[in-house]
Order: structure tokens, then sequence, then C-alpha cells
């Protein structure tokens, strides 16, 4: 069963020398000690610590065709209209073993600053739903999620614990009450984003003080606005990712910290369990 990741198979070493490191997570740590609302954006660079593979890196899973067809293709509603069964399929291993995967260390730094009091709410742009299982409990998917599925034809509920075996026989799953096609609630291309979650992204990003992108180069629109929404209301933006963010000009960024593991350990060392905020020599092992 899939862990969390250890190796270096989804992601390399960034991790930032000692002194420089933590003189500017101090920083960090006294923005989240003075902010009263703090909003996290994370994208599919924190999955890959839990052994998933991102989207558009060197080992995303749009790098490569599926079948000799792009999966861009697959996930649009045009293709999954006209070929439910590919797309089921494909994401066989892709979508429906999730469940096989565990949280990382960025997941339950994460939980813990909701746990401390530290943030108002968690917007994803993934699907693995490890948000929720590391103990997030305020979580906004910006792009749906398997949990929930739908038949396309009368409406019909289902959930990802319904569908996956079904899926996992290599067999297309059907409404059991009309017989229709049954969709995962995942946006796929050529659909729009949830317009309650967009609401209330629109609302959290505007009134923050703290922005913090986990994990995400900011390359999908309109997702990629929020940290832009966010400064030009006054917030502080602080990214952590190893890749640039796409269409965001150097000195943007009040903070940025380019290695996931590093910053979520100190994250932990500081607003886990044992403490809520910054104290003299916590910063170092």
């Amino acid at each position: 069963m899939p862990k969390e990741n250890n190796t270096k198979d989804f992601h390399d070493d960034y991790s930032e020398e000692k002194t420089e490191f933590e003189k500017k997570f101090a920083l960090f740590a006294d923005m989240i000690s003075h902010s009263r609302r703090m909003t996290v954006l994370t994208g599919a660079g924190v999955s890959t610590l839990s052994g998933i593979p991102d989207f558009r890196g060197a080992h995303g899973v749009y790098t490569d065709p599926w079948a000799g067809i792009s999966v861009e293709e697959i996930i649009s509603m045009t293709f999954f209209r006209k070929n439910p069964d590919i797309f089921y399929k494909w994401a066989c291993d892709v979508w429906y073993r999730l469940d096989e995967y565990e949280p990382n260390i960025v997941h339950r730094a994460i939980a813990a600053l909701e746990d401390a009091g530290k943030i108002q709410g968690v917007f994803t742009q993934n699907i693995d739903m490890l948000h929720q299982k590391a103990g997030s409990r305020h979580v906004w998917e910006l792009h749906g999620s398997p949990e929930k599925h739908y038949c396309m034809k009368c409406g019909a509920e289902y959930s990802y614990a319904e569908i996956a075996p079904v899926v996992k026989r290599g067999e297309t799953p059907h409404c059991r009450h009309c017989g229709g096609i049954v969709k995962p609630r995942i946006v796929f291309y050529e659909e729009a984003l949830p317009s309650g979650v967009v609401s209330a992204a629109d609302k959290a990003f505007r009134e923050t003080d703290l922005c913090v992108v986990f994990g995400s180069s900011l390359s999908v629109y309109p997702v990629a606005y929020y940290p832009a929404m966010a400064k030009s209301n006054g917030a502080r933006v602080v990214f952590v990712n190893a890749q640039n963010a796409y269409n965001y000009a150097d000195g943007f960024f009040d903070l940025l910290f380019r290695d996931l593991r590093q910053t979520s350990e100190a994250l932990l060392r500081v607003f886990g369990k044992d403490g809520t905020g910054p104290r003299e020599g916590r910063l170092g092992k």
C-alpha cells in the first residue's frame, strides 16, 4: 500500500542552508502568529510527498500520452461524453486508488495550524482527499473530488466507496436507477469550478491577511489569481514550492521557500500540538 514517499522519485532536495532558512522561517512564524485571517492554497506539489505524481512536473501525469491520447483530452467533458469507458480505464490506476495513499508532513502541518486556530481554511487544487484524511476540517476543493459522483442522466448521487470497486473491476459505472453514465464530481476541462467554492474563495482571499501557497506553480486560472487578489487587498503572501510561480514577477512574494518538507517540519515544531507559537530556540532540531 502506498505510504508517504520518502524517496526522491517525485521530488528533489531543495532544502535551504540552515541559518538562512531559520532566519526566513522566524519571519514566517511571526507572520502566522500575528495573522487573524490566514488562508492556505495547495497544489499538486503537496501530493508528491505522498507518492502521487504531480501534473506538470518532470514525472507528471500529463507528461506522456495514455494509449496514444493526451491526458488533457481524456479529462475533457467532450471526450468523457463520447468515451466514458476509455476515461475509466485511464482513471482506474490514477483516481481510483487514492484511498490507498496517506497524508504527508505538509498535510499534517496544515492540519496542525488549523488545530492551533491559525488558519481559517484550506483551498486546494488537489482531488486526493488527503487534507481531510490528515484532519483538516475547513477544506474547499477547487477542482472537486472523487468522493462524490453523480448520474449524468437523473442526477442520482454515489460515493467513492460505491464507485471505486466497479472501476477497479474494469467496468464503467452506470446508475442503478436509470442506467445513465456516472461521473465523478471532479472539474473536467470545459467545466466551470463549483460556484459555491468559487464564492468562498473570492471572499476568503479578499479578506485574508496572510495567504500561504504550498506546492502550486500557480499556472491554472482562476486559481492563479487568488494570491494577487490577496496581495491587492493588503495581505502578505508566502510561496512554498520547488517550481517557480508562473506569471508572478520577482519580488511579488513576501517570503519564498523551496522545500515543502523542510518548511513543514519547521511548522510542526513551532505550531504542532506541543505549542501554539514561536518561542526562542524552537526552530532548530
